[in-house]
């Protein structure tokens, strides 16, 4: 395209992969956080749980003064208190649905424009149970959002076998799930990745096709899923062209261009399309940033 991408879109990235050490003060918070807002590549920054209350009041006044927005990633939540938001156990489902409640009070608290979560795990032989008891409580979670105001709730396909081991996954499976909880709930949909399809084995088009009426919200990344003895195996987000990784220009070409051949990415679109990508062991996280914009620019050159 001989147009910006800009004009297609709001370009994004998460900042806690893209700077992982922004977890260690609060200072380094604030130094990662303003590297982002300060580039006008990026209208969106997605933040999760903060790491430092202290931080509350700081973090919303400089993505506001940035003229940005925010996301918020629920993901922590359930991985640092190993909670499963589809267990078919009934007391570990509601302290699951409890944590993501306390994650959609602190995106409203920091002025976040969405709230974003996953599914955990299953057991192989009763995805159908499992898929019950998710639909369940994100019709919980969805319902807790709309009353407390306008943003919208998004779950996060992953990998199905690999490394998360999500019960969402597969395509069939996400296209069960969003009819069940979109016929009740209309601030709801789904977010794909395009580096955890390849995780999940299908084509670009097997991953988008059934689920085209329900996507929400995009990411782009990549994935090393060739050898299981690296140290970057699995959903470790590392740069594009990273040796031995599944994607680099060409495929984030062929993704794109399912992206606006579906209409999400559309001249005059808001719609967010952010990276999730994360320095391997001994990388400048500065590079790898700059990796991810050059490759995007490239590959939005092949897309027609």
């Amino acid at each position: 395209m001989k147009d910006s991408i800009h004009n297609y879109c709001d370009l994004g990235i998460v900042l806690s992969m893209a700077y992982p050490d922004c977890l260690t003060s609060e200072d380094s918070y604030k130094a990662s956080l303003k590297k982002i807002l300060v580039d006008p590549f990026f209208q969106v920054v997605e933040l999760g749980s903060l790491p430092f209350a202290s931080l509350k009041d700081a973090v919303p006044t400089m993505v506001e003064t940035a003229h940005c927005t925010s996301t918020f990633s629920g993901h922590s939540l359930l991985f640092s208190r190993k909670l499963n938001i589809n267990s078919l156990d009934e007391h570990e489902r509601t302290q699951a649905v409890s944590a993501l409640k306390e994650g959609i009070d602190e995106a409203y608290e920091l002025g976040c424009s969405e709230f974003q979560f996953l599914s955990r795990g299953y057991e192989a032989g009763k995805e159908q149970a499992y898929l019950k008891a998710l639909i369940a409580s994100t019709k919980e979670i969805c319902a807790y959002a709309e009353s407390k105001g306008a943003i919208p709730v998004v779950l996060e396909v992953f990998d199905h076998t690999i490394d998360k081991k999500s019960l969402l996954g597969p395509a069939s499976l996400v296209r069960q799930y969003a009819q069940a909880v979109c016929s009740e709930y209309d601030n709801f949909g789904i977010m794909i990745d395009c580096s955890h399809i390849p995780m999940i084995g299908e084509t670009i088009d097997e991953a988008v096709d059934p689920i085209v009426p329900y996507i929400r919200h995009v990411h782009v990344g990549n994935t090393l899923i060739g050898d299981p003895n690296h140290p970057s195996y699995g959903d470790y987000h590392p740069r594009f062209g990273y040796p031995g990784s599944e994607n680099d220009t060409e495929y984030l070409a062929s993704f794109l261009q399912k992206m606006k051949d579906i209409g999400y990415l559309a001249e005059g679109s808001s719609n967010i399309l952010s990276f999730e990508v994360k320095p391997q062991a001994g990388e400048d996280a500065d590079l790898v940033v700059a990796n991810a914009k050059r490759t995007l620019t490239a590959a939005w050159r092949s897309v027609q």
